[in-house]
């Protein structure tokens, strides 16, 4: 039933909730800069990087993958992880335009 309501909404706000859905832990944030800050793909453990157990980030890194702003692609015994530009690309510019939207000069002291 509620998969149904959120047809209700128009597709950017669809699109832009489920980004945001797999943004809201801070370590899903942290590995998103790691891997940014790598300007390439990264093969090896991500636990070295986030303060948490294996199996707790694996779980972030399917969330991520999930909502299409990595890949995890496996190379023998480890895993390429990479940001997809063009999702991430594609966050940015809907979540300016919902700000934008937000935006007004005519705010009424409530």
């Amino acid at each position: 039933m509620a998969e149904a309501k959120i047809q209700l909404f128009d597709s950017d706000l669809q699109e832009l909730a489920q980004l945001y859905k797999a943004l809201a832990h801070p370590a899903r944030l942290q590995i998103l800069k790691f891997l940014a800050s790598k300007n390439a793909c990264f093969s090896g453990d991500i636990t070295e990087e986030v303060p948490l157990g294996r199996t707790t980030v694996n779980q972030h890194l399917g969330e991520l993958k999930k909502a299409g702003l990595i890949n995890a692609t496996p190379n023998g015994t480890k895993t390429n992880y990479c940001l997809k530009p063009e999702i991430v690309t594609k966050l940015k510019e809907l979540s300016l335009k919902f700000f934008d939207d937000l935006r007004s000069e005519e705010y009424i002291n409530c």
